[in-house]
């Protein structure tokens, strides 16, 4: 059973990895990305490393969901979701991706990994996790809250009520004075065109 989850959690983790380059928009991207790690994580969990699985399930799969609400708000191609290429320089990427897992696979096979078990009936998580997060706690609890706040804000910022009205209708702060004329920087008519940096 343990051999059969660990090939396939394998075989997901290179073909969601795989998909990250062949999915056609940035949030699907990030989306399978997740799906990989979380896989990877799996299998060092299968491994008995339940601490580094967990871990990484928990960072990778917030980062992604960060990453992908990010993209959500910010990309000008809109939301990140529209088609669009995700490989450039593809010779190059294609030779670095058969250096990187060349190189990976030797360090594997090649190394010469420890073999010194566990004692019997030691609380290896217990203790690895106090000595990780003892005296470092509070700098947690409070990334925790930040990243907590950060995904809110993002959910807010790109939903479809805007700041200073429905975002369809375009986003104008209120007047100074009631009927008066929206405060701070007006928008430059650029007659329907979007001039993006770079392209000149």
């Amino acid at each position: 059973m343990t051999d059969a989850l660990f090939l396939t959690l394998s075989a997901l983790a290179i073909w969601s990895g795989w998909r990250v380059f062949r999915v056609d928009s940035m949030v699907r991207a990030s989306f399978q990305l997740m799906v990989s790690f979380i896989a990877v994580g799996l299998i060092a969990v299968l491994l008995a490393a339940p601490y580094i699985g967990i871990a990484t399930i928990f960072m990778m799969a917030v980062e992604m969901m960060v990453m992908a609400l990010f993209m959500v708000m910010f990309m000008m191609n809109p939301a990140g979701l529209n088609p669009m290429v995700m490989v450039h320089q593809h010779r190059f990427s294609v030779a670095a991706g058969i250096v990187a897992f060349a190189g990976l696979s030797a360090a594997v096979l090649l190394s010469n990994l420890p073999a010194q078990r566990v004692p019997e009936g030691a609380d290896v998580v217990r203790d690895l996790g106090s000595e990780l997060l003892g005296p470092s706690m509070l700098i947690f609890e409070t990334a925790g809250v930040t990243l907590l706040a950060t995904m809110i804000g993002a959910v807010v910022l790109s939903a479809h009520s805007g700041r200073y009205g429905a975002s369809d209708a375009g986003s104008l702060p209120p007047g100074l004075t009631p009927g008066g004329e929206p405060a701070g920087r007006k928008p430059e008519d650029s007659g329907g065109h979007h001039h993006h940096h770079g392209g000149h």
